[in-house]
């Protein structure tokens, strides 16, 4: 008689553990959507003041900054780094750079763990052509980005390592 109540015992505590994480799970989304919807809402007006911000050209700072630097800045974040180099890089930096393809993680540090990649379009992996140019690519990133404990990783057309450096 001890093992059938222990049994049954079990199996009414399991049903009732799967009853309350699927409560849970249900008040957890009707929450995710309420918050979803605020968020939108609160991007939408925020949208809206920017545009209304914009529009009246209050301070006169944005007619200061010049065209390009508006573009760089909607820009990509390979497209960024590329301007920035082109801008300020040495004529081997320039040249290594304009092999990036895609830069990522360069717009989200906290200096704690920073951590950015910079895709190629080498190939070969570490053994490949592109190691030289992976060290002035590094480089070029920590001239262009500061990070308190940065690493970045550059990487060739197939994701094979190439290199990496502080930033």
């Amino acid at each position: 008689m001890g093992m059938k109540t222990k049994i049954a015992l079990g199996a009414v505590v399991g049903i009732a553990v799967i009853g309350a994480l699927s409560a849970n799970s249900g008040d957890g989304d009707g929450g995710a959507e309420s918050g979803g919807r605020t968020s939108a809402s609160s991007g939408e007006k925020a949208g809206d003041g920017a545009k209304t911000d914009g529009g009246e050209k209050s301070d006169g700072a944005s007619d200061a900054k010049p065209a390009e630097d508006k573009a760089v800045e909607k820009a990509s974040q390979a497209e960024q780094f590329k301007a920035f180099v082109r801008k300020n890089g040495a004529p081997k930096e320039k040249d290594a750079v304009s092999h990036v393809t895609k830069v990522q993680g360069a717009d989200e540090q906290n200096d704690i763990l920073d951590a950015a990649d910079v895709y190629t379009d080498f190939t070969g992996g570490i053994m490949g052509e592109g190691t030289g140019p992976a060290e002035l690519i590094a480089s070029a990133f920590a001239d262009w980005k500061d990070s308190e404990n940065g690493l970045v990783t550059i990487y060739d057309a197939d994701g094979e390592l190439l290199g990496n450096g502080q930033f």
